[in-house]
C-alpha cells in the first residue's frame, strides 16, 4: 500500500488549487426561488435495489425543503457527471473519483458525506466465498494464471481505482486488458460484484466496505456466505455535491435535511448510518491517487 500512504502525505502536504470556486454572484438558475431541486445518483448499486431509498429520500426531502424534488438515476458515471456540468441537474450523489474529476471540469462542492459507526470513511475490500481456499490476496494471487476477477464499475473508487492500484502495485495488473489473470470483467455495480462471487461467476471481486455490510444489515447478502480477504487503508466516504453556483442559504437548508434523515431504508442504500457535512478539501488525498493513476483526464468509461 505504498502507493495510497504516499498519496496520503500529498492530501496533507498539498493545497487545493482546483478551479471552479464558488460564485459569489448566486446567479442559479434551477433551484433558487423554491423551485424544483433535481439529483443524480451514480450507480453504486442496481436501479430495483435503489427504488424503495429513492422514493423515501425523495418524499423526505420535499417534505424538509419545502420544494419539488426529483431524484433521476443514471446507469453511468459519466451521465451524473455530464448532467452537473451541463446544469442539467443541481446536485449528485458521486463516488469520491467521480466527485474530484467532476469538480476539476466545473467546480463542483461536496456538501454531504455518509457516516458508518460515526466515521466518514469506508474501505475497498477484495471478497471471496467463504468456502474458497485463499486466506489473503498473496495466496490468491499465487494461482491468478485460474484466478476470474471482478471489479464494479471502471469509474468506481473502491470497487476500481484503489483495488487497481493495489493490484499494479503487486504487479499483475496493467489494465483490463493487461494482466496477468484469467480473467478480469466489470460488473458495474457493487451489489452485482457481490452476486458474482457467491454464485461462482469470478472467484473474487472488489466492493465497498460500506455497501457490502449495509446489504449484510438489510438481509440482501449473508454475512457467513463471504470472506475478506484485502483491505484497504481509509478512504473518504461518497460526497453528494451541488453545482458551483448554488446559493450559501440552499446549501445550508440541503445540509440540515440531509444531517436529519434516519430511515434506515435510506441509510442503508447508500451505505450509511448517518449522514454529515463534507467539504472538497476531504477528497485531497483521491484527487491525487486520481492524478498519480492518470484518471482526471479519463471520459469516465461507462458499466
Amino acid at each position: 500500500m505504498m502507493f495510497f500512504a504516499f498519496i496520503l502525505v500529498l492530501a496533507a502536504c498539498g493545497g487545493n488549487t482546483d478551479e471552479g470556486n464558488k460564485a459569489e454572484g448566486n446567479e442559479a438558475t434551477t433551484t433558487e426561488e423554491k423551485g424544483e431541486l433535481v439529483i443524480g445518483l451514480i450507480p453504486s448499486q442496481s436501479e430495483g435495489e435503489m427504488e424503495t431509498a429513492i422514493n423515501k429520500l425523495q418524499l423526505e426531502l420535499e417534505e424538509k425543503l419545502n420544494r419539488t424534488v426529483e431524484i433521476d438515476y443514471y446507469p453511468a458515471y459519466n451521465g451524473v457527471v455530464e448532467a452537473i456540468n451541463y446544469g442539467h441537474i443541481d446536485m449528485a450523489y458521486f463516488g469520491p473519483l467521480t466527485y474530484v474529476i467532476a469538480h476539476n471540469r466545473s467546480g463542483v462542492e461536496a456538501i454531504i458525506t455518509q457516516l458508518v459507526n460515526g466515521e466518514p470513511y469506508y474501505h475497498s475490500y477484495f471478497i471471496t466465498r467463504a468456502d474458497s481456499p485463499w486466506e489473503t490476496l498473496n495466496e490468491l494471487l499465487e494461482e491468478k494464471e485460474n484466478i476470474d476477477l471482478a471489479f464494479a464499475s471502471p469509474s468506481s473508487t473502491s470497487g476500481s481505482l484503489i483495488p487497481g492500484v493495489e493490484l499494479k502495485e503487486r504487479g499483475v495488473f496493467r489494465d483490463a486488458n493487461d494482466h496477468d489473470f484469467n480473467a478480469v470483467t466489470y460488473t458495474g455495480s457493487h451489489d452485482i460484484v457481490a452476486e458474482s462471487v457467491v454464485n461462482g461467476s469470478v472467484h473474487v471481486g472488489a466492493i465497498d466496505s460500506a455497501i457490502f455490510e449495509a446489504r449484510i444489515r438489510s438481509g440482501a447478502i449473508n454475512e457467513d456466505d463471504y470472506k475478506i480477504i484485502w483491505k484497504s487503508e481509509e478512504i473518504f466516504q461518497y460526497p453528494w455535491a451541488v453545482r458551483s453556483d448554488m446559493d450559501e442559504a440552499t446549501i445550508q437548508e440541503i445540509q440540515d435535511a440531509f444531517v436529519a434523515i434516519t430511515d434506515e431504508d435510506i441509510l442503508n442504500a447508500f451505505g450509511a448510518t448517518a449522514f454529515t457535512t463534507a467539504t472538497n478539501d476531504d477528497y485531497d488525498a483521491i484527487r491525487n491517487a486520481a492524478i498519480l493513476d492518470g484518471r482526471m483526464d479519463d471520459d469516465l468509461g461507462g458499466n
